[in-house]
C-alpha cells in the first residue's frame, strides 16, 4: 500500500470525480485509475462503485478512508516536524476563513506575511464558519479564522482576535428609520434579510425573538454579508449587521436592553500540534488584532 495510491484515493473520495482528483494532484486521469487499481488489487476490494459518471465509495471504501485520512496526516505531520527542527518557516499552510473575515480583516496580514515568510505557501478555503470549525475538527486544516462558535467545545480551543459589535440597520428611506425607539415585536412584523438562523450569527438573533416568544418575519436568507448590506440599504428589510460595514445608506435602530456581539478569531485543534508556519501566521494575526484595538 503506496502513499501516493493512498493520495488518490482520498482526492477521489472527496471530490466523487476521477478527474477532478487528477486535477488536483496535477497528474492525468489514467494516472489515478492505475493507482486506485493498485490499492484495489493489494486489498483484494473494490473501492469505488463507477455508475456512469458518478463515484461513489462501497463497503471497503468507507472502511478504508479514515484510516487513509490519518495515515496521510500522520506523515505530513511527520515530514512536517522533521523539516523544522531547523526551525525554518516553511512549506504549506492551510487555513480555513469566512468571505468576510477574508475581505475585512485578512488582507493587511497576509500583506505582511508573504512579504516576512516568502517560503509559505498559504493555502485558503473560504467557507461559513460552522463548515470551517468541522474542518479544523476533522483535521483537513492546522487553523481557521473565523466567527467563534459560542459554546465551543474540546477538542478544539479558540483564541479571541476581535470583538466584533452588530447592529440592527435598515435603509435610510425605510418607515422604521424614522423611530427613535423600537421594540423586537415591532421589528417581528418586518421582512428581514439574516444569515441562515443556523448560522452562529443566525442563532444569536433567533434567540433574541425567541426568548420573547416572537416570530421573525423572513424574507431573505443568505450568508454573505456583503449582500444583507446590499439588500437592506435599497430598502428589502431589517438586519443585522456588523458595526464595521454600516455606512451612510443605512440607519442603525436603538432597541433598548438589546446588545449582540460576535467574537472573531481562531481555531486550533489541542491534539494537533502546530508547525512552525502555524505559529508564525497566530502570531502575525495577534500583532494586527493588537495594532486595531489601540488604532
Amino acid at each position: 500500500m503506496d502513499i501516493e495510491s493512498l493520495k488518490a484515493f482520498v482526492h477521489v473520495a472527496r471530490t466523487g470525480s476521477f478527474s477532478s482528483a487528477a486535477e488536483n494532484l496535477f497528474i492525468t486521469q489514467p494516472a489515478v485509475s492505475k493507482r486506485i487499481a493498485s490499492l484495489e488489487g493489494h486489498l483484494n476490494h473494490t473501492l469505488f462503485d463507477r455508475l456512469g459518471k458518478e463515484v461513489a465509495l462501497t463497503p471497503a471504501g468507507q472502511a478504508l478512508l479514515p484510516s487513509a485520512l490519518k495515515i496521510l496526516q500522520t506523515i505530513e505531520d511527520t515530514e512536517r516536524q522533521i523539516r523544522e527542527r531547523s526551525g525554518e518557516i516553511i512549506g504549506s499552510l492551510k487555513v480555513a476563513t469566512s468571505h468576510h473575515i477574508g475581505l475585512h480583516h485578512l488582507p493587511p496580514v497576509l500583506r505582511t506575511f508573504a512579504s516576512q515568510y516568502k517560503n509559505v505557501n498559504l493555502q485558503f478555503e473560504f467557507l461559513d464558519s460552522e463548515q470551517a470549525h468541522l474542518r479544523v475538527l476533522k483535521g483537513d486544516c492546522e487553523l481557521a479564522v473565523v466567527t467563534l462558535d459560542p459554546k465551543l467545545e474540546k477538542p478544539l480551543r479558540a483564541l479571541v482576535l476581535w470583538r466584533d459589535p452588530l447592529c440592527f440597520v435598515v435603509a435610510n428611506e425605510h418607515p422604521l428609520a424614522k423611530e427613535p425607539v423600537l421594540s423586537l415585536q415591532q421589528l417581528s412584523k418586518e421582512a428581514a434579510i439574516l444569515p441562515d438562523l443556523n448560522t452562529f450569527t443566525g442563532r444569536m438573533v433567533k434567540t433574541c425573538f425567541s426568548q420573547k416568544n416572537l416570530p421573525i418575519s423572513l424574507n431573505m436568507a443568505t450568508n454573505y454579508l456583503e449582500t444583507i448590506k446590499m439588500m437592506v440599504s435599497v430598502g428589502l428589510g431589517w438586519s443585522v449587521l456588523p458595526q464595521t460595514l454600516v455606512d451612510e445608506h443605512m440607519t442603525v435602530l436603538h432597541i433598548p436592553k438589546i446588545k449582540l456581539e460576535r467574537q472573531l478569531g481562531i481555531v486550533t485543534h489541542q491534539k494537533r500540534s502546530l508547525g512552525n508556519a502555524a505559529r508564525a501566521f497566530i502570531q502575525a494575526l495577534q500583532d494586527a488584532s493588537t495594532q486595531t484595538d489601540t488604532s
